[in-house]
C-alpha cells in the first residue's frame, strides 16, 4: 500500500478521548529561528536535498511546550554533515492527528528516513511510522516509547522521580465542533529547573516565554500502532530528567529493544543543552541502517 493510500485510510481515525493529563511532557525550546520546519517550502528543500545524495532524510519531531528550532544545534551538525533535514511543526492536539500530520510530511520525503522524536514526539514517531518501509530507523530522545494502548501520561507516572504536575498551568480553548478542551503550559518560573536546568538561565528564560501548549488528549489520547516493534529504535536517556524519570526511559527503552545512550548529566531539554550527543546518535542510526 503507498503512503498516499495509508494516509488516506487512517486520517479518518482520530479518538475523541479526552482526559485531564496527569502531567505534561516534553520540551520548548526557542533559540534561532531556523529555516527547517515543515512547512510545503522546507519538505521541498528536503526532497531537492534527498534526490541526488546518499544519505537518508533526518525528520526531527519536536515535544510539547516547543517549536521547530528547538532542534538548531542538531539541525546545524546534520546540515554540516550532508544530510537532508526536515523538523516537523507538531500540532500538539492529540495522538492520532498529529501522527497523521506527521504522515503526510512523510509522504513528501523521497527515499530513507531517519525519524526522530523528542519527548512526545516519541509517541507520534511510533504512531506515524508503523507500516512505512521508508523509515529506516527510530530515534528517542529523552523520549516515550508507548506501546498500543498506552498513553504518555501513564507512562511519564509508571515511575517515581517526575515533578512536572507540579509547575503547569492550565488554560481551556474552543473545540471544532463546539465545546472546550484543556491545554497546558509550564510555569514561566519553574521552566529552567523543571526541564531545562543545564540550559544557562538567560536561554531558558526564553525557551519558557516561547513556549506552546499542549492539549491534554495529546497526553493522555492511547496509541494504536507501535512502530519499533518492526522497525529499528535507538534511545538516548537523560540522567537528570524531571519530566520523564531516567528510569521510565530506561524502561521504554529496553522493551523496544532500543540501541541505548545515556546521558547521565543532561536534563530534558538535551537536544538543546547536549545538541553533538543527539546528532551522534541520529548519525549511527543512519550509519546502522544504511
Amino acid at each position: 500500500m503507498s503512503r498516499s493510500a495509508r494516509t488516506r485510510s487512517t486520517a479518518g481515525a482520530r479518538s475523541a478521548v479526552r482526559t485531564l493529563a496527569t502531567v505534561a511532557l516534553a520540551p520548548i525550546v526557542a533559540g534561532s529561528l531556523l529555516a527547517a520546519t515543515a512547512t510545503s517550502s522546507s519538505a521541498a528543500a528536503a526532497q531537492q536535498a534527498g534526490t541526488g545524495g546518499a544519505k537518508p532524510t533526518v525528520v526531527l519531531v519536536h515535544g510539547a511546550f516547543a517549536d521547530a528550532s528547538s532542534w538548531s544545534g542538531v539541525i546545524r551538525r546534520l546540515r554540516d554533515d550532508g544530510y537532508p533535514v526536515v523538523a516537523v511543526a507538531n500540532p500538539l492536539r492529540g495522538l492520532s492527528g498529529d501522527a497523521a500530520y506527521l504522515r503526510s510530511v512523510l509522504d513528501t520525503v523521497p527515499g530513507p528516513v531517519i525519524l526522530t522524536g523528542h519527548s512526545y514526539g516519541g509517541s507520534v514517531i511510533s504512531q506515524a511510522a508503523a507500516g512505512d518501509p521508508d523509515v529506516k530507523a527510530l530515534v528517542y530522545i529523552a523520549a516515550f516509547i508507548p506501546d498500543a494502548g498506552e498513553s504518555a501520561g501513564e507512562l511519564a507516572g509508571k515511575f517515581p522521580g517526575s515533578t512536572l504536575g507540579e509547575t503547569l498551568n492550565t488554560a481551556a480553548y474552543p473545540l471544532p465542533g463546539g465545546g472546550t478542551g484543556t491545554e497546558l503550559t509550564i510555569r514561566q518560573d519553574r521552566f529552567h529547573r523543571q526541564f531545562a536546568a543545564d540550559v544557562p538561565a538567560a536561554t531558558a528564560a526564553v525557551m519558557a516565554a516561547a513556549q506552546r501548549p499542549v492539549a491534554t488528549l495529546a497526553l493522555e489520547e492511547k496509541a494504536t500502532r507501535a512502530a519499533w516493534k518492526d522497525i529499528r529504535s535507538y534511545a538516548l536517556i537523560t540522567g537528570k530528567d524531571n519530566n520523564i524519570p531516567a528510569e521510565a526511559q530506561r524502561w521504554m527503552a529496553e522493551r523496544a529493544g532500543a540501541r541505548t545512550v545515556t546521558l547521565e548529566g543532561a536534563s530534558h531539554a538535551v537536544s538543546v543543552s547536549e545538541p553533538e550527543a543527539v546528532t551522534d546518535l541520529i548519525r549511527r542510526a543512519a550509519r546502522e541502517t544504511r
